[in-house]
């Protein structure tokens, strides 16, 4: 193939639009296609598109692009929902595929893309965008190099606005998501797994629509979405997880913090100040050997994005992998068992139980 690698997306909403942008400093990348039903996300597109926007062909459906013979590989940033859908004719093409996260709303659609996934040929990428945070890359690095000594307990915070709104509100139902803990925390769960190196047994999750969105009603309907919970998760090699989600904490500091801890030391990652926190065991009343630091993040990707630069970060390793020079880092499977913990937390949440993974078939 080809040094430039040419894009087609389809969905150009919100993330749609921060992946045109991204791309747009992605050397050897070009967006020839884009594709939405809705005709007013393609004038936010074209303005980030800028200059170029009249070389972009435009399409009302992924089918139509998928056929165009216009693009190299496709990004899949269409709603939730949509996403078995919008892949069919993709992996007909036989088109490399970057698909938003998550992969799916339900368990079916997603082991449905696996199997698809892990036939084609070309490379199949789920957008993970968390994992390439800078600061989190490197926190990740330290704990798999033994800082912490044998991890043993890892915990997620993110405190941060309420969703936002999207085209059709979409993404005020659970049926159209899958649920917070599917749509909006299968980051989490992700990183859960890749720091662990291990998968879920068990899940526990209490949360509920306690703040946000009382007052809003869409033909009748009143959103359904999960605003705040605890989720407590113990993974087979013994590593207990937990995550603390609240959407109406706009005003913290730090929208992310993880924090690992092993038998050697603790060591903490706050998003997005960058810093890294390394304190490790000193025993009783002696002295604490704390050491920070900060983790800079390229200017460039910053402003590319709303996800402290790692769309940017990702873009350069899904281009490799399109291009034969790198591997796929984050597969159709590891989309999967993001969705199938989020789907557990969503039930644990709203049967007040706990759910075993064996349940849902893992």
């Amino acid at each position: 193939m080809a040094e430039t690698v040419r894009y087609g997306l389809v969905g150009v909403g919100m993330m749609g639009v921060e992946h045109i942008h991204n791309l747009a400093v992605t050397p050897g990348a070009v967006v020839t296609a884009i594709a939405d039903p809705v005709e007013r996300s393609l004038g936010p597109a074209r303005e980030a598109l800028g200059p170029k926007a009249d070389l972009v062909t435009a399409f009302e459906t992924g089918a139509e692009l998928a056929r165009s013979g216009l693009v190299d590989c496709v990004i899949v940033s269409s709603p939730n929902n949509t996403h078995r859908e919008v892949l069919e004719p993709m992996f007909e093409a036989g088109l490399p595929i970057l698909c938003e996260k998550p992969l799916a709303t339900t368990l079916e659609d997603a082991r449905w893309i696996v199997e698809q996934a892990e036939r084609a040929a070309a490379p199949f990428w789920t957008a993970m965008e968390y994992r390439y945070m800078p600061p989190a890359e490197a926190f990740i690095g330290e704990v798999h190099g033994g800082r912490v000594g044998r991890l043993q307990m890892l915990s997620i915070r993110e405190h941060r606005f309420p969703f936002l709104r999207k085209v059709g509100d979409w993404n005020r139902f659970a049926a159209n998501t899958g649920g917070t803990m599917v749509e909006k925390c299968c980051h989490f769960f992700d990183l859960m797994r890749l720091i662990t190196r291990s998968e879920a047994v068990r899940v526990y999750c209490s949360g509920a629509m306690d703040v946000n969105h009382l007052d809003e009603s869409y033909e009748g309907r009143r959103p359904d979405i999960i605003d705040n919970s605890y989720t407590t998760i113990d993974f087979a090699n013994g590593v207990r997880a937990m995550l603390d989600l609240c959407m109406f904490a706009d005003g913290a500091e730090n929208q992310e913090e993880i924090t690992a801890v092993g038998d050697a030391a603790r060591l903490d990652v706050l998003i997005p100040s960058g810093d890294i926190v390394y304190s490790p065991r000193v025993g009783f009343r002696n002295p604490k050997r704390v050491e920070r630091r900060v983790v800079e993040v390229d200017p460039i990707a910053l402003k590319a994005g709303t996800h402290h630069g790692s769309t940017f970060y990702e873009h350069q390793r899904f281009n490799a992998a399109v291009r034969g020079a790198g591997p796929v880092e984050v597969t159709a499977r590891d989309g999967l068992m993001a969705v199938a913990i989020g789907a557990a937390a969503e039930i644990s949440a709203r049967e007040r139980r706990v759910v075993e993974m064996s349940e849902l078939g893992f």
